[in-house]
């Protein structure tokens, strides 16, 4: 059953216009993604500024008595749409309810820039870190997509994995797609036609990272579902894979929750537990963690 606030989310997405729609104007939606998130009330955080991470544009929020340590957020949007700005109040609430930097990185983005612009743009940022503390990788959606991608290419470098409803599976072969509400499959089939250069790269693990043999190398990893999103089985089957694989892993089913709500704290109930369940587990790693590392 639908939350409330989810069912009436799905009633406004019925009006929404379609990505995969032959007069969908991407800039015009890109615009006015910035002009609503810049309307959104905000919280502050002690230091924010932008800064050039191995050539590739991030944001670094560091908040009051911030703990030794980052997490690189990668922002959801099919890997079409959104950036900094408009990921900007989820970056700020994460900063604050962690203790800990966020660095949230303004990947390339498709159809301008296609795989493997963005998790070379991640790699990069990654590499640009050099302050000590625990390296962690959260992610959403298609930016969950990108976290895990960012921990399986560079095994040894991430403490912690944090996945929300994540985007893996190019071919949509789970039965949640035929079962959810409020995110039409037509529109992710063109997300992954946008993101990949090439037929071939649909199969590429850097890409469709549910097809990885280096699963084993992975840190601890949280992995977040949503009841009613398509994307649901396709990350609990990764939480399988990993437990399977020996990974330490947690995955969550958020009852009545639909693809998109852990972003908007101000309409769904269920984002402010979310966050405060990602910032207990990466503090758990941050204990756990050994001395010297």
């Amino acid at each position: 059953m639908l939350h409330p606030a989810a069912r009436r989310a799905v009633e406004e997405y019925a009006a929404t216009p379609r990505v995969y729609e032959a007069d969908f104007d991407i800039e015009a939606d890109r615009a006015a993604a910035r002009s609503a998130a810049a309307a959104e009330p905000r919280e502050d955080v002690a230091e924010v500024r932008d800064v050039d991470a191995g050539g590739v544009r991030c944001r670094l929020y560091r908040p009051q008595e911030a703990r030794p340590g980052v997490v690189v957020h990668l922002h959801g949007g099919g890997f079409v749409f959104h950036d900094v700005d408009v990921h900007d109040g989820a970056a700020r609430r994460l900063a604050n309810r962690t203790r800990t930097a966020v660095l949230s990185v303004d990947y390339r983005r498709p159809p301008e820039h296609r795989f493997p612009a963005a998790p070379d743009d991640v790699d990069a940022a990654l590499a640009w870190w050099d302050e000590e503390g625990p390296v962690f990788v959260h992610g959403d959606s298609a930016g969950g997509n990108l976290a895990l991608v960012a921990a399986l290419r560079n095994p040894g470098r991430v403490d912690g994995v944090v996945l929300i409803y994540p985007f893996l599976d190019p071919r949509a072969g789970f039965a949640s797609y035929a079962e959810a509400e409020g995110f039409d499959p037509r529109e992710a089939a063109w997300y992954w036609e946008q993101y990949a250069a090439s037929p071939a790269d649909l199969d590429d693990p850097d890409l469709a990272p549910l097809r990885s043999d280096r699963l084993t190398t992975l840190p601890p990893t949280l992995v977040v579902t949503a009841e009613h999103d398509p994307l649901r089985d396709e990350g609990e089957h990764l939480v399988s894979l990993l437990a399977e694989a020996g990974v330490t892993v947690v995955g969550t089913r958020y009852l009545g929750q639909v693809h998109g709500f852990w972003r908007h704290e101000q309409v769904f109930p269920a984002a402010e537990p979310l966050m405060g369940q990602v910032a207990a587990f990466l503090e758990g790693l941050r204990r756990s963690r050994p001395p010297g590392r």
